[in-house]
């Protein structure tokens, strides 16, 4: 069902109490949107959401601590329509093209906020956007990731990419290893690695990512294969191809 016959549950987030107003006055003009909540930053946006479980949501991307991409990670984003809110420059609007994702470029007019609401709207059985393709997309090249949200129940955790020491792929799953402890987090390995900046992190195995910085040795290990072994004591297997980028990575670092 669509249309103004049909209500809609809206979420406004940005940091900015101006650019709340706007979008808000904007909406007003829409009897059929009800506006559940606004938030003034990510940690709010994600309880709100879960709260509310909105149709629609407004959400600006560059805010301190979470990021609109980091909000993204920590919702349940099923049946739940998405426009971006940015000043971002035109690499990332690139990237929003790409993956035919609504958003408003700050700043924006009437005209093109009606016409981001009424894609929104039509937004039923499209495929969620996954956020760390989206936010690996927008940075512009040589940028990388400085730090990875997790969330484990109700707790989010902010763990610096400085302190991972390793990364392990558990199915969709992967297990991030930083200071002692584990962290569970819904990402492929794949994904994580197009996040992290490889001149300090390297794919070893199908498996592992591992931090440069926390190998000590690699040592033999059986016939054909190889074992890294950390600073912390870890031992990690590795592929022959992942030999040949970690020699090659070390070899550099000389």
């Amino acid at each position: 069902m669509n249309g103004a016959k049909r209500k809609w549950k809206a979420v406004i987030v940005d940091d900015e109490e101006l650019a709340r107003k706007l979008l808000r006055e904007m909406l007003n003009a829409h009897p059929e949107v009800e506006i559940v909540a606004e938030c003034g930053n990510g940690m709010e946006a994600v309880k709100a959401v879960g709260e509310h479980r909105p149709d629609l949501l407004f959400l600006d991307v560059q805010m301190p601590k979470l990021t609109g991409f980091d909000v993204l990670e920590l919702i349940d984003r099923n049946g739940v329509a998405i426009v971006f809110v940015t000043a971002f420059d035109q690499y990332a609007m690139k990237a929003f093209d790409v993956h035919a994702v609504d958003y408003l470029l700050k700043p924006f007019s009437r005209e093109r906020f009606e016409a981001a609401l009424e894609r929104a709207k039509n937004q039923e059985g499209k495929k969620p956007v996954d956020p760390a393709e989206l936010a690996a997309a927008s940075r512009p090249t040589g940028q990388y990731a400085e730090r990875i949200v997790v969330k484990d129940g109700s707790k989010v955790s902010l763990i610096a990419v400085s302190k991972l020491d390793y990364a392990e792929a558990l199915d969709d799953y992967v297990s991030l290893v930083s200071e002692g402890k584990k962290h569970l987090k819904q990402q492929t390995i794949s994904g994580l690695e197009l996040a992290l900046d490889p001149a300090l992190f390297v794919r070893i195995h199908r498996s592992y990512i591992v931090n440069l910085e926390r190998v000590a040795r690699i040592e033999p290990y059986g016939k054909d294969s190889k074992v890294a072994i950390l600073t912390n004591g870890a031992k990690l297997p590795v592929s022959r191809a992942g030999f040949g980028r970690l020699k090659a990575l070390l070899d550099d670092k000389k």
